[in-house]
């Protein structure tokens, strides 16, 4: 009998902890906020109540620079995708507190979120802030920036949408230039890596490692 191939998760569900304050947001919250997973295309403008400007963020982690940006730009809608469920409910006590209505959560993995959910040529931007580096070089299949899902993410991206992608890892990041420089639909916005866009704040996690000299290294390409 042939066993079924396991495909390759680019994450591991580690089972951290979450809180009290995340557990009460995720129970009061998730329902107003958050969209299960069903292989069945979103109408994103249906989703958030408006047509306007929709930017996907794919692992959000603890939602910090999610809630921040979705503040900033009021007049954007931001989809995230994550599967830990501290991040989830984390993001969601930031929403409340900010009172913002203008981000979404699914709980997921994020290339059948793409292949199922999202519609063709429908998102405005795509932010990949610091993706798992998996720095053993057995490890780096799991690395999600890959031609593959990079072929997929650019389907769903409108002409002139951008895709913004940081690390702090710096063979990642020479990695993930050639996946984005190789991709048919996709044309580099400078001259190799792009300086910080003013759109993404530094966290202070991300502060802590300049301060020390740690690089961070941005990509920005555009569907063309």
């Amino acid at each position: 009998m042939n066993t079924p191939r396991r495909a390759i998760r680019s994450y591991v569900l580690r089972q951290g902890r979450v809180t009290d304050a995340q557990r009460r947001a995720s129970a009061e919250w998730l329902p107003r906020f958050g969209l299960a997973y069903s292989p069945e295309t979103l109408d994103l403008d249906r989703v958030f109540g408006r047509p306007a400007p929709k930017i996907l963020e794919i692992g959000f982690g603890m939602g910090e620079t999610t809630a921040r940006i979705a503040g900033n730009h009021p007049a954007n809608d931001y989809l995230g995708i994550e599967v830990h469920a501290p991040g989830v409910g984390s993001l969601l006590l930031r929403i409340a507190a900010l009172g913002l209505s203008n981000v979404r959560i699914i709980q997921h993995d994020a290339v059948e979120v793409l292949e199922t959910m999202i519609p063709p040529v429908s998102l405005d931007g795509v932010h990949v802030f610091f993706p798992d580096p998996w720095p053993k070089k057995r490890h780096h299949k799991r690395r999600l920036i890959q031609p593959p899902f990079v072929a997929l993410l650019a389907s769903r991206m409108k002409r002139g949408a951008y895709v913004h992608v940081a690390t702090d890892w710096e063979d990642y990041a020479q990695q993930i230039m050639e996946v984005l420089a190789a991709a048919p639909l996709l044309a580099n916005t400078t001259d190799g890596y792009a300086p910080r866009p003013g759109h993404r704040p530094l966290t202070k996690f991300e502060n802590r490692g300049l301060k020390l000299g740690h690089g961070v290294w941005d990509l920005v390409f555009r569907r063309v």
